[in-house]
């Protein structure tokens, strides 16, 4: 389900952001935005996986790490497996059909541009 908060987004540079079951965006014109859904999407399907409230325990957790690692938020940010996955395939969207079990596995351990 797609919900336009408004008001929480709109002093931050998110854009959307998604809590099983809720993708929320900033704007109603970000609906049409195709491949944002796409990304939110495959964050859906990698909250399921891992039952929802260990996804969140492993995204703070990878976060915490590659922060304290490179010293940069928004590196640390880029750098989470999750994220990774999302990014790599947001433009495939036929990805989430073919998708494998636990696909962010890949991503798990490598810097975003490292």
């Amino acid at each position: 389900m797609i919900i336009i908060w408004t008001w929480l987004l709109k002093n931050t540079k998110i854009s959307g952001i998604t809590l099983y079951p809720f993708i929320l965006l900033r704007s109603p014109e970000l609906r049409r935005n195709s491949i944002l859904l796409n990304h939110e999407k495959i964050h859906l399907r990698q909250q399921l996986e891992l039952l929802i409230v260990f996804f969140y325990i492993w995204y703070m957790l990878e976060y915490l790490y590659w922060y304290l690692r490179l010293g940069n938020s928004h590196r640390a940010y880029q750098s989470i497996s999750f994220e990774r996955e999302a990014y790599s395939y947001e433009h495939d969207f036929n990805y989430l059909r073919r998708r494998k079990l636990w696909g962010f596995w890949k991503f798990v351990g490598r810097a975003a541009g490292g």
